[in-house]
C-alpha cells in the first residue's frame, strides 16, 4: 500500500489550512522502529500511542495511558494511521477541526519487535499485528520495558468496533513510569504542561 493510501483517512479528517497538524511528506524511518506517546485534551482526555509500522505511526488511543503495572489492562482503541512527522506534533487543534484539543509529547523513543510464532522464530511485526497479537519492547525516556498489544473484539473478521489491549508484560527487561494525572504531566521535548502550550498558542 503507498503512503498515500495509508494517509488517506487522516488527510480527508484535517484542513492543513486550519490545523498545525503535519501533513505527512515521507519523513525518513529511521535505523529503528520509532514511538510516541502523546496526551490528547480533546472532547475526552486521552493519551494517544503510535508505533511506526512500516512508513506510518499506528495509533491507538488509550484513555487511561500506559500502566507499568501488569495487572493492569488498558483498552485501547485504533485510530487512523498517522505520518511518522506526527512524532514531533505539539500544539493546538482548533476545537471545530477533528481531533480538536491541545496536544503534548508526553515520551517518544525507539522499540524493539519481540513477536515470534509458536516454535519461537521471529514474526514480521506488521503480520504480528494483522494476526492480533504483538510484543515489542519500549526505550523511552518514560516508558521502559515489554509490552503487548492484544486485540480482544472486531478486526478484519469480526463485527463492531476493534478494541485492543496493551499490558506491560510481567518478567520483563527494564523500568516503566506509568501514566501520570495528564492535567500535570510535562512534555518530554519542551518539558510544558497542557495548559502551558495552551496559553502559549493563545499568546501567538
Amino acid at each position: 500500500m503507498s503512503d498515500r493510501d495509508r494517509l488517506r483517512d487522516y488527510r480527508g479528517r484535517r484542513d492543513f489550512d486550519r490545523t498545525g497538524e503535519p501533513r505527512g511528506r515521507g519523513a525518513s524511518a529511521g535505523d529503528r522502529p520509532r514511538f510516541v506517546v502523546q496526551i490528547h485534551d480533546a472532547s475526552t482526555m486521552h493519551f494517544d500511542f503510535r508505533l511506526q509500522v512500516d512508513d506510518v505511526l499506528k495509533s491507538w488511543s488509550v484513555p487511561k495511558g500506559p500502566s507499568a503495572d501488569p495487572k493492569d489492562k488498558r483498552l485501547a482503541v485504533p485510530t487512523e494511521d498517522h505520518p511518522l512527522e506526527y512524532e514531533e506534533f505539539e500544539g493546538v487543534i482548533p476545537r471545530d477541526e477533528y481531533g480538536g484539543g491541545t496536544v503534548i509529547v508526553w515520551d517518544h523513543g525507539t522499540y524493539e519487535p519481540l513477536s515470534h510464532d509458536r516454535e519461537g522464530r521471529p514474526v514480521d511485526f506488521a503480520e504480528s499485528l494483522e494476526r492480533g497479537h504483538a510484543t515489542f519492547r519500549l526505550s523511552g525516556s518514560k516508558l521502559r520495558g515489554e509490552y503487548a498489544l492484544t486485540r480482544f473484539r472486531g478486526g478484519r473478521d469480526g463485527d463492531g468496533e476493534e478494541a485492543w489491549l496493551l499490558v506491560r508484560r510481567s518478567g520483563g527487561r527494564g523500568r516503566a513510569q506509568g501514566a501520570p494525572d495528564p492535567r500535570r504531566a510535562r512534555s518530554a521535548t519542551s518539558g510544558r504542561t497542557l495548559s502551558q502550550v495552551a496559553s502559549d498558542a493563545a499568546g501567538e
